[in-house]
């Protein structure tokens, strides 16, 4: 067992469960974020009264039978975020991982441990989920391939959920070829042909620091010269503010209808950040929770109707390379909010994005995301795959 060098995994002894004789995945490693089931172990949700109050599983989650049925053989769980609520990756109970590819700034979350359990070479390929961002900041945050998949691609069955309309089953990989061998097993037949052209999302790059959007200069002519010169587009004419606004509200009771009972029940003790989002996930206007499901009906039908021919949005994941570890908690929810108004975009709309780890701001990496219409995830997966080939990237 490879030594957990980064603390990625959930501590305690990690259970192995080998993958089937033959399969697509044959002879590669994969961890689950601990939001996934896996049979006879309690999932821990990233806190103790979680653990405390859950009897274990008595059977897998569905992507771990899938990976375990490709071949896939499974080497531990790995770290999350407290109830999957926050995007820097710090767990005050279990410890925050290392970002292996910049050990001063945070991981990112609230897939934290998957990401750098895969930038470390832990495993080959890592299950997290992604709600508001948590596998597509992470994969920025680390260097690494992430996808958050179209929303209802990949089964959630057997998973702690968040925000049900929003959650997604998503995963990482040090590879596109990677990404892509492990889309081919998680996701339903269908969604493979051709994409173009290729739009070019103003307000994003106009929301990144400016040493993010030129680190990003080479990855994108990379995928122009793949696609074809971007057109430039603008999808969010209200600001990005109001994305993040909409998400926030319309996710917060979602959040509060999940896992609210359990909350009031237990009274859990929260690590710093949490506890204030579900309180205020329990005192979400229910007003201001209607005009963001509003805002997302709008959204939604405005961004299917741009991308339905086979376009495909390219813009930066994050505004910004992984919060310094030093950073405060208003330095962090700031950064936080000014990244949500870009994943909401995705994730507000239910659609595929790529990220693709393009360059680095000051030694730490920053991503580039791709972005095509629901449903579209082969042909997205396989796209990202031949930019990663023009742009030098591991393919």
């Amino acid at each position: 067992m490879t030594e957990d060098r980064v603390g990625a995994f959930v501590p305690g002894p990690r259970r192995l469960r080998a993958g089937a004789a033959e399969g697509p995945l044959a002879g590669l490693t994969f961890a689950v974020k601990d939001l996934y089931d896996t049979a006879g172990d309690v999932t821990g949700y990233g806190n103790p009264d979680w653990a405390r109050t859950h009897a274990p599983a008595t059977q897998n989650a569905a992507v771990v039978t899938a990976l375990l049925d490709a071949g896939a053989r499974l080497v531990g769980k790995t770290k999350t975020v407290e109830l999957a609520y926050g995007l820097t990756g710090e767990n005050v109970w279990h410890g925050t991982p290392t970002n292996p590819a910049a050990p001063d700034r945070f991981p990112g979350g609230s897939s934290c441990g998957s990401a750098a359990a895969v930038a470390a070479r832990l495993c080959d390929i890592a299950m997290g989920s992604d709600t508001g961002g948590s596998v597509r900041i992470p994969a920025s945050y680390c260097g690494i391939f992430g996808i958050r998949p179209s929303w209802g691609a990949v089964s959630l069955t057997g998973a702690c959920p968040l925000g049900p309309a929003y959650d997604t089953a998503g995963w990482f990989a040090a590879t596109a070829g990677l990404l892509r061998r492990a889309g081919d097993v998680l996701l339903a037949p269908g969604g493979e042909g051709v994409l173009g052209p290729l739009l070019k999302v103003q307000e994003p790059w106009v929301n990144a620091e400016p040493a993010t959007a030129a680190a990003l200069a080479d990855a994108f002519g990379a995928v122009e010269s793949v696609l074809g010169a971007a057109l430039p587009v603008q999808v969010a004419p209200e600001g990005l503010d109001t994305f993040y606004e909409s998400f926030r509200c319309a996710q917060a009771v979602e959040a509060w209808t999940s896992l609210g009972p359990w909350i009031e029940a237990t009274d859990p003790t929260f690590g710093p950040g949490v506890k204030e989002r579900f309180a205020a996930a329990k005192a979400m206007d229910p007003a201001k929770a209607a005009a963001g499901r509003t805002f997302r009906r709008a959204a939604q039908a405005r961004l299917w109707g741009l991308l339905g021919g086979g376009a495909v949005m390219v813009y930066p994941t994050s505004p910004g390379p992984a919060p310094l570890l030093s950073a405060t908690q208003a330095e962090q929810n700031a950064v936080r909010e000014r990244t949500m108004g870009v994943t909401a975009i995705a994730g507000l709309c239910g659609l595929p994005e790529v990220t693709i780890p393009a360059g680095t701001v000051a030694g730490a990496p920053v991503g580039l995301s791709l972005v095509a219409g629901p449903g579209r995830d082969r042909a997205l997966l396989a796209l990202a795959e031949r930019v990663a080939v023009a742009a030098g990237l591991p393919a």
